[in-house]
C-alpha cells in the first residue's frame, strides 16, 4: 500500500497534462433564479461539504470518496485549497504545505498538482469542485486557527494565480468567504473579498462562477454584498447551531425576493450526526441531527426558492479517522459515515427534482391552504409557471388542503413520493377541483412526504 500509494503521488507530480473538459459551464438562469449550463440544461445544485478534502485525504481516498458521492448523485464537491484545521502549518499527506513561508504569493507546486488531480478526477466522475481559495480564518481569524496572510493587494494576486490555473477547468465554482462574515461592528473585510474576486475575474476573462460562503446562522451574503458585481449567487448557512427546524424557508424566501435577482442556496444545512447546537458547550441531552432532519432542511429550502441545496456530514466534512483529533463531538470515523441514509436520501431527491421542468419553478406556500403547520411541522409548496404541475413537502404526514386550480387540465395524476426510499405511491389520476383534501400515505412525526400534483398533458415519472 506504501508503494501504490508513492506511485500515486509521484504520478500527480509529473503530470502536466493540461485539464481536460468534459463538463459545461454553469450560469444562471433567464429569470436569474435558477441554474443552468450554457446550452439551457437545469442543474440541481446537490452539494457535499469535503472541506478537509485536499488537507487530509491522500489520493486511493479520495478516489473513494469521489466515487461514494458520484454514485448517490452529487454533483458539487466543496473543497478549501487554504484548508480551516491548521491548513497553513499542517502538510497534507504527502508532507506538503500549500504556501511557502506561510506567503500567499509563494504558493507551494506541489500541493497544488494535488488539487490539479483532484479536480481532474472530478471531472471524469462528472463532479463540480466548489472551490474555496481560503478558508476565512486566513482574511479575519475571528475564531480559528489562522493566520490572518490576506491583504487587499496579495489576495488579488492570489486570486489572479490559482484562477488562472484553473481557468480552462469548466467544473470550478468559486466560493468566496469560508465560513467568515464579510462585514461585522468593527471591521470590513469586503476590500480584500472584492480584490480575490477581482483577481478571479480577470484571470478568467470575467466568465467565472463566484459565490461567497457566510458565517452561520440569519447572516447571509444578501446582507452585505448581494450588490456586488462580482457575486454571482447568495449563500446562507442555516447550520448546527439553531437547534432542530431553523427556519431556512425563510431566509431563502427573503433572498429571493431581493433585487437585482439572483440564485440562493443553504450551503450548509445541519449536517447529518451533527450535535445539536454543541457551543459553547454541548449538552448530550440534545443529540445528534440525524437523516430526518437533514430531510426537512433540504426540502424545504428547495421548496422555498433555492437553486439546490448542500447536504453535509460532520464526520465527512473533517474527514475524521483514527489519527485525527475530534472536532465537536464526530460519533463515527468518515468512512463508516460515507453510505449514512441521509446521503442516500439527497440523491433521491436530486432525481426528484430533476424529473419535472426546474427552471420555471415559482415557490407558493398559499397554495397549502389547510395544515401547513410551523416550525418542525412548516410544509412548503412551489408550482410551475405554466401549471404542469405542483409539489406539496410535507414534514409531518397529515391531511391537508391545497389549492390546485393553477394546474392547467381539469385532469390531474396524483403521487406521493417518499424521502425516506425515493419510491413513489401512485394514487392515479382524478378531476380537478379549485381546492383539493390528500392525506399522506402515512402520518406522524418523522413520517415526511412530498405530495405531487400533474396535469395528465404532461409525462412525468409519477405518471
Amino acid at each position: 500500500m506504501l508503494f501504490l500509494s508513492f506511485l500515486l503521488y509521484f504520478s500527480f507530480i509529473v503530470d502536466a497534462q493540461p485539464i481536460n473538459n468534459k463538463l459545461g459551464r454553469i450560469i444562471v438562469s433567464p429569470n436569474g433564479h435558477y441554474l443552468q449550463y450554457e446550452d439551457g440544461t437545469p442543474f440541481f445544485w446537490l452539494g457535499d461539504t469535503a472541506w478537509e478534502l485536499f488537507h487530509r485525504l491522500k489520493l486511493e481516498d479520495i478516489s473513494r470518496y469521489l466515487d461514494n458521492r458520484e454514485a448517490k448523485g452529487f454533483n458539487v464537491i466543496q473543497a478549501v485549497a487554504l484548508a480551516e484545521m491548521d491548513g497553513l502549518t499542517r502538510p497534507n499527506q504527502y508532507g506538503d504545505l500549500p504556501l511557502l513561508n506561510q506567503n500567499p504569493a509563494t504558493p507551494n507546486e506541489k500541493y497544488f498538482r494535488l488539487v490539479d488531480t483532484v479536480v481532474r478526477m472530478a471531472q471524469t466522475r462528472g463532479l463540480y469542485i466548489g472551490l474555496l481559495p481560503t478558508w476565512g480564518d486566513k482574511v479575519t481569524k475571528a475564531w480559528g486557527a489562522g493566520p490572518v496572510v490576506f491583504n487587499e493587494d496579495n489576495a488579488y494576486k492570489y486570486g489572479l494565480w490559482i484562477a488562472g490555473r484553473y481557468k480552462n477547468a469548466n467544473n470550478i465554482l468559486w466560493i468566496l468567504g469560508g465560513d467568515r462574515p464579510a462585514v461585522n461592528d468593527s471591521s470590513d473585510w469586503r476590500p480584500v473579498w472584492r480584490a480575490m474576486a477581482k483577481g478571479i475575474l480577470d484571470a478568467t476573462g470575467n466568465c467565472a462562477f463566484i459565490t461567497y460562503h457566510p458565517s452561520g446562522g440569519s447572516f447571509s451574503t444578501s446582507q452585505y454584498i448581494h450588490n456586488e458585481s462580482w457575486l454571482t449567487m447568495n449563500m446562507i448557512q442555516s447550520g448546527h447551531g439553531g437547534g432542530h427546524d431553523a427556519a431556512t424557508w425563510d431566509l431563502i424566501s427573503r433572498d429571493f425576493k431581493l433585487q437585482p435577482v439572483k440564485p440562493v442556496l443553504d450551503a450548509e444545512i445541519n449536517y447529518e450526526d451533527h450535535p445539536v447546537n454543541p457551543w459553547p458547550k454541548w449538552d448530550p441531552a440534545t443529540g445528534y441531527y440525524r437523516s430526518y432532519d437533514v430531510r426537512k432542511q433540504m426540502y424545504r429550502s428547495v421548496f422555498a426558492g433555492a437553486c439546490g441545496v448542500t447536504y453535509g456530514h460532520h464526520a465527512v466534512w473533517q474527514f475524521y479517522n483514527p489519527q485525527e483529533e475530534k472536532i465537536n463531538y464526530p460519533d463515527r470515523y468518515w468512512t463508516e459515515a460515507l453510505d449514512r441514509p441521509g446521503a442516500y436520501q439527497a440523491g433521491y431527491f436530486r432525481k426528484l427534482m430533476s424529473s419535472r421542468p426546474l427552471l420555471g419553478r415559482i415557490p407558493d406556500d398559499r397554495l397549502i391552504i389547510n395544515g401547513q403547520g410551523e416550525k418542525g411541522e412548516h410544509s412548503s409548496a412551489f408550482r410551475d409557471n405554466s401549471g404542469r404541475y405542483l409539489m406539496v413537502y410535507l414534514p409531518v404526514g397529515k391531511t391537508i388542503t391545497v389549492i390546485t386550480n393553477c394546474i392547467n387540465s381539469k385532469q390531474i395524476s396524483v403521487s406521493w413520493f417518499n424521502p425516506r426510499n425515493g419510491k413513489i405511491s401512485k394514487s392515479g389520476k382524478i378531476k380537478r377541483w379549485n381546492q383539493m383534501q390528500f392525506t399522506s400515505p402515512t402520518q406522524g412525526v418523522g413520517n415526511d412526504w412530498v405530495l405531487l400534483i400533474d396535469d395528465i398533458a404532461a409525462k412525468f415519472e409519477s405518471n
